[in-house]
C-alpha cells in the first residue's frame, strides 16, 4: 500500500514533503523549495515542518536579543570537546522546554530543528561524522545557511538558554529532545527516545548542503525514495512520518504555497499567518490523514502530493497512527547517531 502511495507521486505536483521556508540568499520563494516529515520534515522536506514563525513571538524575540550571535554560540561549543549528556541535566532541560513551549507555542519549528539534524544521515558512510545524521553539526552557521534550513536559527535561539544552563547537554540530545517534546506536548505519542549522542566539534564536520528533500523535483516519487532510502527509510515510513503535517502552517512568501492567514491563524495561538493543514494546527493527533482528504474546508491546505498519502486506512485509526509514529520518530531521531556510552541511555526506564 505505501509503495502504491508514493507511485502515485509520480503524477503529482511538488513533494509532500516541500517547504515553507524562505527562498536562500534573497530569492525569490518558489514551489521548489521543501517539508515535514521528513515529516519527516524533513527536511526542506516538510512543509509542516518548515512552519518557522514570520516573525518571533515576545518570548522568542527575548531569547533571539540576547545579544550574542549563533555563531559565538556554536563558537564556544566548538572550543571544547565533543559532549555526550546526562539523564539529570536532560530531565531538567526537558521541564524547561515545556515551559518554553507554553508560552511561545513554538512546538512546529522545534519538532522541525530535530529533524533537519538528523536528516542528512548517509546510511552508506559509515564514518562518523562524515555519516551525517544528528551530530548537532546544525548549530553552525554554515549549515544553517542551507536553503533547506531557512529559519531554523530562531529555533536555536529558543534552546540556546537551555543549552547554556545545563552545559554537559550536547546539542545533538537537545535538538531531539526538543522535537520528541514538541510532539509529545502537543498531544501526540510517548516517544521511545535514546541519549548520549556526541556533538561534532567545528563547521568543518557539517554536511554538505542537498542532504534534505527537495519540495518540487520532476519525479517526486523517485525523488523521496532516493533522500529516504538513502537514510535507510522505507515507503511506510515516509508516509506515517508525513502525518507531523498535522502540526504547524505552510506561507506563501516561504513556500510559494497556502494563504497569507485564515480562520484558524489569523489570531494565532503563536505568530499569526499562513495557512495550516489541520483546524487545530498545534495539537498532534491523525486528523491530517482524516480530513484534508475529504477537502471540504477551502481554509485548510492541502498540497497537489497530499492526496497520494491518505490511502491506508490503518491512519485514520489514531492508536495505530501514532504507535507507527513513535518508532518511525525514534528511528529518525538516532540517524548517524554516536552515543556515550556505545548503546545510549533512556530518561523515564
Amino acid at each position: 500500500m505505501a509503495a502504491q502511495r508514493l507511485a502515485a507521486l509520480h503524477a503529482a505536483a511538488p513533494s509532500a514533503f516541500s517547504s515553507t521556508s524562505p527562498a536562500p540568499h534573497g530569492r525569490r520563494a518558489s514551489r521548489s523549495s521543501t517539508t515535514a516529515l521528513l515529516p519527516v520534515a524533513l527536511p526542506r522536506a516538510a512543509t509542516t515542518l518548515r512552519a518557522a514563525p514570520s516573525r518571533l513571538l515576545p518570548q522568542e524575540a527575548k531569547a533571539a536579543g540576547s545579544g550574542r550571535s549563533v555563531r559565538c554560540m556554536a563558537s564556544a561549543s566548538a572550543a571544547s570537546a565533543a559532549v555526550a549528556s546526562g539523564a539529570a541535566e536532560l530531565k531538567a532541560a526537558r521541564e524547561d522546554i515545556k515551559e518554553l513551549l507554553k508560552t511561545t507555542h513554538c512546538h512546529p519549528i522545534l519538532v522541525r530543528l530535530g529533524w533537519h539534524d538528523s536528516g542528512t544521515y548517509d546510511k552508506n558512510i559509515k564514518e562518523w561524522p562524515q555519516r551525517g545524521g544528528a551530530n548537532g553539526s546544525l548549530r553552525f552557521d554554515v549549515e544553517l545557511k542551507h536553503g533547506a534550513n531557512a529559519g531554523l536559527v530562531n529555533a536555536l535561539k529558543l534552546v540556546q538558554p537551555i543549552k547554556d544552563k545545563y552545559p554537559n547537554i550536547s546539542y545533538a540530545d537537545l535538538f531531539q529532545l526538543a522535537s520528541a517534546t514538541a510532539i509529545e506536548e502537543a498531544g501526540g505519542p510517548k516517544i521511545p527516545m535514546t541519549y548520549g549522542r556526541i556533538d561534532v566539534t567545528g563547521p568543518e564536520q557539517c554536511p554538505p548542503e542537498g542532504k534534505l528533500p527537495d519540495a518540487g523535483p520532476s519525479a517526486p516519487a523517485d525523488h523521496l525514495r532516493k533522500v529516504f532510502y538513502r537514510m535507510g527509510l522505507d515507503d511506510k515510513e515516509i508516509v506515517v512520518l508525513s502525518g507531523a503535517h498535522t502540526l504547524g502552517r505552510s506561507r506563501p512568501e516561504r513556500s510559494g504555497w497556502g494563504k497569507p492567514e485564515t480562520k484558524y491563524t489569523k489570531n494565532g495561538p503563536g505568530a499569526p499567518g499562513g495557512q495550516s493543514w489541520t483546524a487545530e494546527w498545534l495539537k498532534f493527533d491523525n486528523s491530517y490523514f482524516k480530513e484534508i482528504k475529504e477537502k471540504r474546508d477551502q481554509d485548510l491546505l492541502v498540497l497537489p502530493t497530499d492526496g497520494a498519502l491518505f490511502e491506508d486506512p490503518t491512519f485514520k485509526d489514531q492508536e495505530a497512527f501514532f504507535k507507527d509514529y513513535a518508532g518511525a520518530h525514534a528511528k529518525l531521531s538516532n540517524l548517524g547517531a554516536k552515543f556515550n556510552p556505545p548503546e545510549g541511555f533512556t530518561l523515564d526506564g
